[in-house]
Formats: C-alpha cells, structure tokens, sequence
C-alpha cells in the first residue's frame, strides 16, 4: 500500500506553505507501509521558534484553505517541534537543532521518500547568505 492521493495532495500543500515560509531541510516520508494511522510525514526546520511558529500557521492557513483542519497540535507553546496531525499527513515542523537531536530522517529512513518541485532543499547555512551583489 502507498500513501493516498488524497494525502500526497495534502503533503503537496504543506511543503509549497512550509517553502513559502523559508522552511529548510522539507522532506516527506510516505509512511503508509509503517503506520495505519497516517500515510505521510511531512518534515521541516527552522534556526529559530519564531520561524518554527511562521512555518507552522503558514501550513495550517493553506490546508484550511483546501478545506482540512489539524485533528491535534503539540508542542506549539515551546515552539522547537510541533506537530500538526491531519490524520493522513502529520507535519513536523522542527527547530534545526531538534530536528538533528531527534533524527527522524534516519528514524524512517527505510520508508520512501516522496519529491515535490515546491520542496526547498536548502541547508541552514545557505539561508543565512544575503547573496547581495557588490
């Protein structure tokens, strides 16, 4: 079994919302083989909580948008790892140094990997670069 298209609709939306919100490191796992309770997670960081925080109602906006509310968030308060669960995707929206702490990618490294072109694959470093020409 693979993940729904549904929720593969759903992921879509959270990374193009998580990318507009300069999310970094956004990959999405298609857990369905794992898990019964979800088909995706939905992985993304930030160097700080007031991003974590951005990046999280960014992503809660667009998928209300598209009609879906969280069945339930954590970690919203400390603002390092919270957790949006959609019921087919759950979204986790990390601080940089949870996010290599905790280590989820390697946690689901066995589960495929799902590419989007919204994806932002930009590393922590290169955000920090203004890239103003002199």
């Amino acid at each position: 079994m693979t993940a729904t298209d549904q929720a593969i609709e759903m992921a879509r939306v959270a990374v193009a919302a998580a990318a507009d919100k300069k999310a970094v490191d956004i990959l999405v796992l298609d857990v369905s083989e794992q898990l019964v309770i979800t088909d995706c997670f939905v992985l993304a960081s930030a160097p700080n909580e007031r991003q974590v925080s951005a990046i999280v109602d960014g992503i809660e906006e667009k998928l209300r948008e598209h009609g879906v509310k969280p069945t339930r968030r954590e970690g919203t308060r400390e603002g390092r790892w919270v957790l949006l669960d959609f019921t087919d995707i759950v979204v986790h929206v990390q601080h940089t140094e949870e996010r290599g702490f905790y280590g989820l990618d390697r946690l689901w490294k066995d589960c495929p990997v799902l590419d989007f072109p919204e994806e932002a694959r930009v590393e922590p470093d290169e955000t920090e670069s203004s890239g103003a020409a002199g």
